[in-house]
């Protein structure tokens, strides 16, 4: 894999220090740059052109969900993970319809960090274990309201937020008490039936049907 270029950004200098000091260890990155505000992070994405942007989302200036939304569209080629120490609904719906490619929280380790960014240099979404609980249960609560208008059943919804949570086949099997060719079977239909491949689509995907509910 080629050497991903990283930009930092949050609005405290101690905890981008960290960050970097962590990022530096792992083979093939390169921290491209940082900015403590969105306003700043817009700027250097056009400039640097970065491959990744670990992105806060509470700062002055420019928001991370703003900022977000606006290097998606002037820097088609970057891919935003969005790093907060917030785990509503509220903060992960606006940013996955922003059109970030992933979400972790800061109370993660190094290697949930680790695992974030080779999931997005691999070009898939990543949602943390945290996160995804957080969506699992939006999806139980709001399943009566959604499933009428939905061509997904019960369980292929339940798949498909496994799926964007970054859990593998083998690891949904196990969690829903199925086989791995069933939830295969699962992952096939989802796609064919809606059309969509890109992981960070279905996440929108589940959003705008209303299998998670309005934000807290």
């Amino acid at each position: 894999m080629m050497e991903s270029k990283i930009l930092l950004v949050d609005d405290h200098n101690l905890f981008r220090q960290g960050l970097r000091s962590l990022l530096e260890r792992i083979p093939g990155v390169q921290i491209a740059g940082e900015a403590e505000n969105g306003k700043e992070a817009v700027a250097l994405c056009e400039k640097l052109k970065p491959d990744i942007v670990i992105m806060d989302i509470t700062m002055p200036d420019l928001n991370g969900v703003d900022a977000t939304r606006r290097i998606v569209a002037s820097c088609p080629g970057t891919r935003v993970l969005v790093l907060s120490m917030y785990s509503s609904r509220r903060f992960i719906e606006d940013t996955v319809k922003a059109g970030a490619s992933g979400y972790l929280l800061k109370s993660c380790d190094f290697n949930e960090l680790s695992s974030a960014i080779a999931a997005i240099r691999a070009n898939h979404a990543y949602l943390s274990p945290a996160v995804a609980s957080v969506l699992m249960k939006a999806v139980g609560d709001s399943k009566d309201n959604a499933a009428s208008d939905s061509p997904l059943t019960t369980r292929e919804r339940e798949v498909l937020l496994c799926l964007a949570g970054g859990k593998t086949p083998k690891e949904i099997a196990l969690q829903l008490n199925v086989s791995h060719n069933t939830v295969q079977t699962h992952r096939r239909n989802i796609i064919e039936k809606l059309g969509i491949f890109r992981m960070a689509d279905l996440v929108k995907y589940a959003i705008r049907e209303g299998f998670l509910p309005p934000g807290e």
